[in-house]
């Protein structure tokens, strides 16, 4: 998940190596995404998640290889190093390896030195694990800051406390395009636990509740949610009636989005004697 955001903002690498890594970067004017693929003549093929470069003036002065990493793979330690000696090769500039782990272990692993050759050769990773990324619960640096808030909600936001950290989520969210802002959403909801994920939905519905929030994209899912939930109600209604509720309508039911519509169905089916009661005008 870590490296969609490099691909879709290749600066946000750099925003990573100067925060919680606190690299001091080289002056740089642009950063762009660089071809991520190692293979040399020989057969064996080396490709990296990601590789940004940071350029002055269309020169490379700094590039980094970016790998996302979920478990310890020790033959990682032979690939690493081709990477960073391929890429200084290529763009003759200095070159560091940032690994992206969503686990506090797998990250600890990441990060311890080893040796690449003798003598005293030894690599370091730059590793980036849940506890270095900053929680953020403030809207107004969620604001400034969207794709950083995001990885806060990834790292954090399964934790107690958790609300505000979703809370910001919502408001970096509301600072970026639309494609952005569904990209990042799913990213997030897929990354959470039940209970977060239902702790969000429940944020993004009271918050779109308010007629001057303006995102599109939010304001339709969550009023699908709650077409959802209504839905949902009408037929426990009816099931709690034995009311008898056929294929058709059924589907009738759960493919309404009209939430008026419902909120109408929900009333009717306190005293409906049979399923048609909701449907008539």
């Amino acid at each position: 998940m870590f490296v969609e955001f490099v691909r879709q903002r290749p600066a946000f690498a750099g925003e990573i190596l100067a925060g919680p890594l606190k690299v001091r970067l080289p002056e740089f004017g642009e950063t762009r995404l660089e071809s991520s693929d190692f293979t040399s003549v020989t057969p064996t093929e080396y490709r990296a998640d990601a590789v940004v470069t940071f350029t002055l003036r269309d020169k490379p002065v700094f590039a980094v290889v970016i790998e996302a990493q979920l478990s310890c793979v020790p033959r990682k330690r032979l690939t690493w190093p081709v990477y960073l000696t391929t890429l200084r090769a290529r763009l003759d500039c200095t070159t560091a390896l940032l690994v992206l782990c969503d686990d506090a272990g797998v990250a600890n692993w990441c990060a311890q030195p080893f040796e690449v050759s003798y003598p005293g050769c030894v690599m370091t990773p730059l590793v980036l694990g849940p506890d270095r990324v900053p929680v953020v619960t403030d809207p107004a640096v969620a604001s400034r800051n969207p794709e950083l808030t995001v990885l806060s909600a990834l790292a954090h936001g399964g934790q107690p406390g958790r609300k505000q950290v979703l809370q910001a989520l919502l408001a970096a969210l509301r600072k970026v395009d639309e494609d952005h802002e569904r990209l990042y959403y799913d990213l997030v909801f897929a990354g959470l636990p039940k209970a977060a994920q239902h702790d969000l939905e429940e944020l993004l519905m009271s918050i779109t509740a308010n007629a001057e929030f303006r995102s599109d994209f939010l304001r339709n899912f969550a009023d699908k949610r709650r077409a959802e939930g209504e839905a949902a109600a009408v037929l426990m209604v009816l099931d709690a009636r034995d009311i008898d509720v056929p294929d058709d309508a059924r589907e009738r039911i759960t493919g309404c989005a009209d939430l008026d519509q419902l909120e109408t169905w929900v009333r009717r089916a306190v005293t409906a004697t049979t399923v048609s009661d909701l449907f008539e005008s």
